[in-house]
């Protein structure tokens, strides 16, 4: 083994500096006011790229030591594999971050209003208030969604046994599915919002 590879593996994990660093753990980030040399980061000095490497390495091992004073704790997790073997974790629960980062990107422009918007907002008409996506079901006796799967619009189609009204819904129909005209509505019902969504986008090009 090289005296170079002896001295990185043995360097120290305590790091002391004239001025103390400042953490921000919440994004792992360390802030070194120490005072540089020029001539140890000038382009023309060989040992340019090993002096930036060893401050680096030096911050990293103080944030570190920062790290492993958190509160630790382990976990068990069980592995999707077929031997049924489990995993364990340890986690270092981070405190929330000091320092507000700037966005990746900028902020999105906002939408056009829609034609409806535009309409609403033209005669005064306020939005309904929403009463939520979850429905009571007596007869299951739990929650369950007003639409989606398993949602409370698809009940009749469950249903075993169904009534049939007396009277054709249409000339020619003796008889009528219920549940299946329930499906030909939702699917019609679909077809028309999604008809209705294209033209309020095309209406705000």
């Amino acid at each position: 083994m090289s005296s170079v590879a002896e001295e990185k593996k043995n360097l120290p994990v305590t790091v002391e500096k004239p001025i103390p660093v400042t953490y921000d753990l919440g994004n792992l980030a360390v802030f070194d006011s120490n005072t540089l040399d020029r001539n140890d980061l000038d382009s023309s000095n060989a040992q340019r790229e090993e002096n930036i490497k060893k401050i680096s390495r030096d911050n990293v091992q103080l944030m570190i030591n920062q790290i492993l004073s958190l509160p630790i704790k382990s976990t068990t997790e069980s592995t999707n594999g077929t031997s049924g073997q489990s995993s364990s974790m340890t986690l270092v629960q981070l405190p929330e971050p000091t320092s507000e980062l700037p966005r990746e990107k900028p902020l999105p422009k906002p939408k056009a209003p829609s034609k409806w918007e535009q309409f609403a907002a033209k005669k005064g008409i306020k939005p309904k208030e929403r009463s939520g996506k979850m429905v009571y079901d007596e007869d299951a006796g739990q929650w369950v969604p007003k639409w989606g799967f398993n949602g409370a619009n698809k009940k009749l189609d469950k249903q075993w046994l169904v009534e049939v009204d007396d009277e054709p819904k249409k000339a020619g129909d003796d008889l009528v599915d219920p549940r299946s005209l329930s499906r030909a509505e939702r699917k019609k019902l679909i077809k028309k919002n999604e008809l209705q969504h294209k033209r309020n986008i095309k209406g705000t090009k």
